[in-house]
């Protein structure tokens, strides 16, 4: 394996891991929403939850390029994770000003595009360069 395949192989299971590990912190967040109903500790669980979430999608970014740059891959995951850290900094300044008419459809709709980049990151392999065994 050359270094460059060696840097498309990791850089695509990166960004397998932080869409992961973003999809999981979104779920994690709808679970603690509805424990903010019904239980004195639902807010500290949600409160940390976010810092999970926001971190995630930060990893995602830079997971993003680092799939992209040194692996050669697609910069379009970049274009994804730059746009899905905007929407967590919408659902963050949302969540501190307790808007919840747009908190939680936002909320929502992140799970959703994350699951999406879940499986579209779990489906899609790293491209093979010619000349380099598969």
């Amino acid at each position: 394996m050359t270094a460059r395949t060696t840097a498309e192989h990791y850089g695509h299971a990166l960004l397998k891991l932080a869409t992961a590990l973003q999809t999981l912190a979104l779920f994690f967040q709808a679970a603690t929403a509805g424990l903010l109903l019904s239980s004195s500790y639902g807010e500290t669980l949600h409160g940390a939850g976010a810092r999970v979430m926001y971190g995630a999608s930060m990893l995602y970014v830079l997971a993003a390029v680092l799939a992209w740059r040194p692996g050669g891959g697609s910069p379009r995951p970049v274009l994804h994770a730059s746009g899905f850290l905007v929407l967590a900094s919408a659902q963050v300044v949302l969540g501190i000003a307790h808007v919840p008419s747009l908190h939680v459809p936002l909320g929502v709709l992140m799970f959703g595009l994350s699951t999406l980049a879940l499986g579209r990151a779990l489906t899609t392999r790293p491209p093979v360069r010619p000349g380099t065994p598969s």
